[in-house]
This record gives structure tokens, sequence and C-alpha cells, in this order.
């Protein structure tokens, strides 16, 4: 076996121990709240590991417009979270990941500002064998290297918009031309999965600590 293919090897399991080992929180609790579910979809490329994203297309009745995001929606009746995690995947930017690697599932978060419960299922692929299709509801499809999103001068407080409100919160500066800022339930899915892969002795590491919930305070609005 390659070196290249024992770190691809050593990387995804990894993950799926990390996983495995975590301690489940209330936040996984069945609840009256929207079920939804996304993929975070990792390849191990030559240095580094790497995360799709994807932003969404821009569309009036979408509070999510134009955002970046893991692909994913709301579950249908009788399906189970990773069910739906791939099935939406496969809608809206033709990956089948039945095809890659199942590395477990991140615990679910609990939408700030609607009432949601996403939860986020975990998938290895190998990029290139990838031929993503775009459908109307994503705009772009990219990959960033874990480096970059561990990056400490990356990570900010911004103001952003949602539902035609305007509120600052934590986010991460994407290396990646013309792209809006990483955050909401993305960043803390993101953040959740940082914070699964650091060592103990870096754990005290601020770019890697899972921020609290942001809820918006109307009152601060403009």
């Amino acid at each position: 076996m390659s070196r290249v293919a024992e770190r691809h090897s050593w990387s995804f399991k990894r993950i799926t121990e990390r996983l495995a080992g975590r301690v489940n929180g209330p936040d996984q609790q069945l609840d009256d709240r929207t079920r939804a579910s996304v993929a975070m979809i990792l390849h191990q490329g030559a240095s580094d590991l790497e995360i799709l994203f994807i932003q969404r297309a821009a569309h009036h009745l979408d509070p999510w417009s134009g955002h970046i995001a893991f692909p994913g929606g709301k579950l249908e009746d009788g399906e189970q979270e990773c069910q739906a995690a791939c099935r939406e995947t496969r809608e809206e930017i033709g990956i089948d990941l039945e095809q890659g690697h199942f590395l477990g599932r991140l615990s679910d978060i609990i939408g700030a500002n609607l009432p949601v419960r996403v939860s986020c299922c975990l998938f290895g692929v190998d990029r290139v064998r990838c031929r993503p299709v775009l459908n109307e509801e994503v705009r772009d499809l990219f990959w960033v290297p874990l480096s970059d999103l561990r990056d400490p001068e990356r990570h900010l407080q911004s103001r952003v918009a949602f539902d035609q409100k305007r509120f600052e919160v934590p986010a991460i500066r994407l290396p990646v031309d013309n792209k809006p800022v990483l955050w909401g339930i993305t960043y803390r899915l993101v953040m959740q999965f940082l914070c699964l892969l650091e060592d103990e002795s870096a754990a005290g590491d601020a770019c890697c600590r899972l921020p609290e919930v942001v809820k918006i305070d109307e009152e601060d609005l403009p």
C-alpha cells in the first residue's frame, strides 16, 4: 500500500472511531421540530483532508438563499436521517454517496432562528471519481482544505443577513473568491467536527471551540 493510500485509510478510520466514541447529548432527543439531514462529504487529498460545500441558489422564498451549506434537506415520511442525506445529495449535486464510505454522524443541531433539527451524516469519497451535476437549487460546489477551516485568521465576527434581518455572528472566511462567509448551522457543524478531531493537547485552540447557539436580539436589529 502506498503512503497516500495509508494516509487515506488512516484518516477515515480515525474519523469513524472519533464519531463512534462521542457522547450523545440531549440534542439527540426527538421533538416536534422539522427534521432535516445534511451530508458532510470528505476527501483525503495529497496533503490534507477536504470538505465539500455548496452555495445555495438565489431564491426569494428560501431564507438561506445564496448561503454556504452542505447538501441536504427535509426527511420524507419513513426516511432515516442518512437515507435523506444520500437522497438529497444525489438530487442536488448528482453524487451517489452509497458508492462512498459512511463514517458516522455528528450530534444534531437545533436551529436558533427556525424550528428545525438538523442531522449531519459524514461520508468519505474519492473526489476524482465524483462527477457532480448541480440542480436548480445549487449555484456552486467547491472543496475546502481542513487547514483553512482551522486557520484562526479566517475566524471572525461577521454581519450577515437572514430572512430580511441583519445581525452579527461567528463565521469563517473561506479561501474561495466571491463567496459569503460560512456561518449558522453549517458553521456549527463544522466547528463540532473540528472539535471532534482535535487532540487533547490542542483542545484549547480558540478556533476549535464549539460556539454557543446564536440568537437574534430583535432590539439590536437595524
